[in-house]
C-alpha cells in the first residue's frame, strides 16, 4: 500500500486529488479538521480528523499511515477575510504549515507538493505571469502562502525536503461523475455563486468593481479545471518520486476571462439569465492573473484538456444541480 497523506482532502480541490491519487494507485490519507472541508468528500481513502497546529495529533498519523508523500491543501484561502483578519491567516496557514512540514521530516517522508497560488505574485499591470514574476502579494493569503513556500526552501536546505510548488490561477468545475465537487461555506468563488444566483438560491450576484483596466471594466482571472489542475498534482508526485528536483510550477491556461465574460458564458451554457448587480472593488483585488507559463506542459507533461470556459461552467451546473454534501 503506498500512502499519500493529503491535509485538506475534504475540501474542493483536496477531494478532487484524492480521486485522481487513487485512480493513479495511491491510498489518499485524508487529515482534515472539516471546519471548511465535509465528511462526505471523504471517498478514497482513510480519513483521520485533525488540525495541523495539533503536533502530536500530526506525528500519530505519519506513524500509523507512514505516508511516502504528502499533499498540502489545507489553507484558509478568502482574500476579504485574510484583508480583515491578517492574524488568522497568518497562524493557520503558516504556523499550520511549519507544525506539518516539521513533521512530516521528523517522520522521514521526504517529498512534498504544496498547494500554492498566483496571488503571490501580487499586481503586474498587463504582465503575464511565469515562475519567475516577482512575488509582490497584496494581502495575507497570497503572502501567507508565499512565507510557506520560503519554509519549504529552507527545510530542503537543512534536511533533504523535495517540493513540487503548484502556483494555481482560479479554479473552477467539477468531477465529471459528479462524486465530488465544490462546495464552501460561505461560498465566495465566482463561478458557483454565480450559479446559485442562477438558480434562484441567492438575490443575485454581485459584480465586485466595474472600473478596472480591462476592456469592460471588471477582473481578469486565468480559470483552469479542477479536475486539469489536480492530474497536474499526481504528475509533480510522479516526478518527485522518480527523483526530481524541487521545482515551482504555474497552473493556469494563459487566457483570460474577466468576470463579464465568465457571466455571459454562464448563461449561454445554463440558458438562463444571470441576475446581477455593480459594487464597490474588494480590498486586495489584483486588476489581472493570468499565466504565462509553459513550463509545467514542458516538463509534467501536464495538458489542461477541460479547461475551457463552457467544459467548467457545464460541470459545476451539473454538480450545483445533482451533487451536495451533508456534513
Amino acid at each position: 500500500m503506498t500512502n499519500v497523506l493529503v491535509t485538506g482532502g475534504a475540501g474542493y480541490i483536496g477531494s478532487h486529488a484524492c480521486k485522481a491519487l487513487k485512480t493513479a494507485g495511491y491510498t489518499p490519507v485524508v487529515f482534515d479538521n472539516l471546519v471548511t472541508g465535509w465528511q462526505d468528500a471523504v471517498k478514497f481513502g482513510p480519513f483521520e480528523r485533525g488540525d495541523l497546529l495539533d503536533r502530536a495529533r500530526l506525528d500519530q498519523v505519519f506513524a500509523q499511515y507512514k505516508p511516502v508523500a504528502v499533499m498540502h491543501f489545507a489553507a484558509l484561502s478568502q482574500v476579504g477575510e485574510a484583508m480583515a483578519k491578517p492574524g488568522m491567516y497568518w497562524r493557520n496557514n503558516v504556523e499550520g504549515s511549519l507544525t506539518l512540514i516539521e513533521a512530516a521530516v521528523d517522520a522521514g517522508c521526504l517529498d512534498f507538493v504544496f498547494s500554492s497560488t498566483c496571488a503571490t505574485y501580487g499586481e503586474h499591470d498587463n504582465v503575464v505571469l511565469d515562475e519567475n514574476t516577482p512575488q509582490e502579494p497584496l494581502n495575507a493569503y497570497g503572502a501567507s502562502k508565499r512565507a510557506v513556500e520560503n519554509i519549504l526552501r529552507d527545510f530542503e536546505a537543512a534536511y533533504g525536503l523535495r517540493s513540487v510548488i503548484f502556483r494555481y490561477f482560479n479554479v473552477a468545475g467539477a468531477d465529471p461523475e459528479g462524486e465530488v465537487g465544490e462546495h464552501h461555506r460561505p461560498e465566495t468563488h465566482l463561478i458557483p455563486v454565480m450559479l446559485e444566483a442562477i438558480d434562484g438560491k441567492r438575490p443575485g450576484l454581485t459584480i465586485h468593481g466595474t472600473d478596472y483596466d480591462t476592456p469592460d471594466g471588471t477582473c481578469i482571472r486565468d480559470y483552469v479545471h479542477v479536475c486539469d489542475l489536480v492530474d497536474a498534482h499526481v504528475l509533480g508526485l510522479k516526478w518527485l518520486r522518480d527523483g526530481k528536483g524541487s521545482r515551482v510550477f504555474n497552473l493556469g491556461t494563459g487566457q483570460g476571462f474577466s468576470v463579464r465574460e465568465v457571466i455571459d458564458a454562464a448563461g449561454t451554457v445554463t440558458n438562463l439569465p444571470v441576475p446581477c448587480t455593480e459594487g464597490p472593488r474588494r480590498a486586495g483585488d489584483a486588476t489581472k492573473l493570468v499565466s504565462g507559463s509553459t513550463r509545467a506542459g514542458a516538463e509534467l507533461g501536464w495538458k489542461a484538456d477541460r479547461s475551457t470556459m463552457a467544459q467548467m461552467i457545464a460541470d459545476a451546473w451539473r454538480w450545483h444541480k445533482n451533487g451536495h454534501y451533508e456534513g
